[in-house]
């Protein structure tokens, strides 16, 4: 069955690097000049519908102040109720008028109001509520409708809500007048007293639609682009189209006009085409939102796209030729450093690679003369690390049993057994298995932290019952007994600390040594510390330094220590060492949290 490596298929299937190299400058080249093309031809497009956005903003723009300008005319007639004398006194709480003379009132008042409407035929009516009963209106005699009630007009709860200012209502039919219904948008405010304070009547003006419709009508935003607006309850008070929208043959995105905020767009492609919204907000709640089609904008898309096609033929022509010189220039350099790497490939990592011209071909060949010279030190690199662990392991074996420690303990189990000291005999000898057992194990270099502790409990009991004046202390975070470490990571510390430091300070008396661990963010820290001899910060250094021919009791346990756990975690991990004459010597381990 042939091999994977055999069946692959190349995804240039040419014999020459050059061939190979113009086909792939080819694809690219066709690849970015087609990438180019699209990318041009939409950014084109993208300008033209920028600008689009542009033109319509700035028209919705206009039609918004002509509609302000409308509104703010209606005020302005409001502001002529609101300061007439006679206005403020027909609907005043304080006011006595007799019958004959309310009627020489309403005369006035609706003189006033008739000269606006001659003025203003977009006008329907005006009138005037009062809060004290009595109504007048731009007609001599108007019947209100009786089974229309005033309170539950929207317009006037909108008056009396806003305390003084101008609102504009959505378009509805207006039903006060008896027989009278009109399509109409009402602009009401609430009348104050002369102070300000007390509120005495509304204020109603009722305005013809025809004029919103003669604003908007003639705006031109294309074959088919149109204006509408809407008021805050997404109710239409403008559309051109209104009678589709009101039989239900046509929707309208009302709901997104209303959520977009006043001078942005958004742009909807569905079935009825791509367009442009553009949304204004009036100072008094309405939205006007202007509709663009892109097709309408862009009148030249097919000259635009055949105008791009044609420079980039022609752009592609060129590029090929070109690639097919850059090929050829590049396939000898190429062919070259292929020669040289199947030397390495043959295992000669002594080979070095002409450089030529310091172009992408000379940086490659650099690199490769680069990679070479570092695959062979690391090789070298690897083959010294393997000679100096398996030096360190034969280190470790030499520490884990020391003779002199093994003589000592013996002989005092014999003399404990003389005197018939059966439990100590029993305890020293369980504690001395137990440690010789972890010793000699060869199953595993990692292990849990609560077996390394019991290891160093048992030596310490040995070396407690051996020597009665030796205090020691284990304080361990509970929380790491889970965690890894490597065997047998303590004991040479400890053995260090009672025959170097403890031993030769105070010969055991008054001697005590402290074994800590705890864990940071990632890693498991160790002290072993003691209150003995102590040295001076060149001997703490030089313990940590290998010399030619030092022997076992000049601090080689604790580098070995140290060589064990740069070799297996890492060299950021180790031993650091702090030490005083006559005050002691704290030893720190720090090792990588392993699960």
């Amino acid at each position: 069955m042939p091999s994977e490596r055999a069946r692959r298929v190349p995804l240039f299937p040419l014999k020459s690097i050059q061939s190979n190299i113009s086909l792939a400058f080819s694809l690219l080249i066709l690849a970015a000049i087609v990438l180019t093309s699209l990318i041009s031809y939409q950014l084109s497009v993208d300008a033209v519908e920028r600008n689009s956005k542009g033109y319509i903003e700035e028209i919705i723009k206009q039609v918004n102040m002509n509609i302000q300008s409308y509104v703010d005319n209606m005020e302005n007639i409001s502001l002529l109720a609101l300061t007439n004398k006679d206005v403020k006194y027909y609907i005043s709480d304080n006011s006595y008028i007799s019958a004959e003379d309310r009627r020489i009132y309403e005369k006035r008042i609706s003189d006033l109001f008739q000269a606006i409407l001659y003025t203003r035929q977009d006008i329907a009516s005006i009138m005037v509520f009062g809060y004290n009963g009595r109504f007048v209106s731009d007609r001599r005699i108007t019947n209100l409708n009786p089974n229309m009630k005033l309170s539950d007009q929207s317009w006037f709860q909108m008056a009396k809500s806003e305390g003084g200012k101008s609102v504009i209502s959505s378009p509805h039919v207006q039903n006060i007048i008896q027989n009278e219904y009109r399509w109409v948008v009402s602009l009401s405010r609430e009348l104050k007293s002369t102070d300000g304070i007390t509120a005495e009547g509304v204020f109603l003006v009722d305005l013809n639609l025809s004029i919103i419709n003669d604003i908007c009508k003639n705006i031109d935003l294309g074959k088919k682009g149109y204006l509408f607006i809407v008021d805050n309850n997404g109710n239409i008070v403008y559309h051109p189209q209104q009678q589709l929208i009101d039989s239900k043959l046509r929707t309208e995105r009302i709901a997104d006009v209303i959520k977009a905020s006043s001078g942005s767009s958004f742009v909807v492609n569905d079935g009825e085409g791509k367009r442009i919204y553009s949304v204004q907000d009036t100072n008094f709640g309405w939205k006007i939102a202007g509709v663009a089609y892109t097709d309408d904008l862009i009148a030249s898309k097919d000259d635009l796209r055949n105008s791009i096609l044609l420079y980039s033929l022609c752009g592609l022509a060129i590029s090929l030729l070109i690639s097919v010189w850059l090929s050829h220039r590049l396939s000898k350099p190429i062919k070259v450093l292929q020669s040289d790497m199947k030397q390495v490939e043959k295992g000669n990592f002594d080979i070095q690679t002409e450089i030529g011209q310091m172009n992408e071909i000379g940086q490659l060949g650099r690199s490769f003369n680069m990679m070479v010279s570092r695959t062979k030190f690391l090789m070298e690199e690897t083959i010294l690390n393997q000679e100096s662990k398996r030096k360190s392991e034969l280190l470790l074996l030499q520490s884990q049993i020391n003779p002199h420690f093994l003589y000592n303990t013996l002989d005092s189990i014999v003399w404990m057994a003389e005197q018939k000291q059966h439990e100590e005999v029993v305890l020293m000898t369980s504690a001395l298995a137990k440690l010789f057992r972890a010793s000699i194990t060869k199953d595993q270099e990692l292990v849990p932290i609560r077996v390394e502790i019991e290891h160093i409990t048992n030596y310490l009991l040995i070396q407690k019952m051996r020597y009665e004046e030796l205090e020691y202390d284990i304080q361990m975070d509970e929380s790491i007994l889970g965690f890894k470490t490597l065997k047998i990571l303590l004991q040479p510390l400890i053995e260090n600390a009672i025959y170097h430091g403890i031993r030769n300070k105070y010969g055991m008396n008054d001697g005590i040594i402290t074994i800590r661990g705890w864990q940071t963010d990632d890693r498991i820290l160790f002290e072993v510390e003691d209150n003995g001899f102590g040295m001076t910060p060149e001997q703490a250094e030089r313990l940590l330094i290998p010399v030619e021919g030092e022997t076992r009791n000049q601090g080689i346990g604790i580098r070995n220590v140290n060589e064990r756990i740069k070799l297996y975690f890492g060299y950021e991990y180790g031993i650091q060492i702090r030490s005083e004459i006559e005050v002691g010597t704290c030893v720190s381990i720090s090792i990588p949290k392993l699960g």
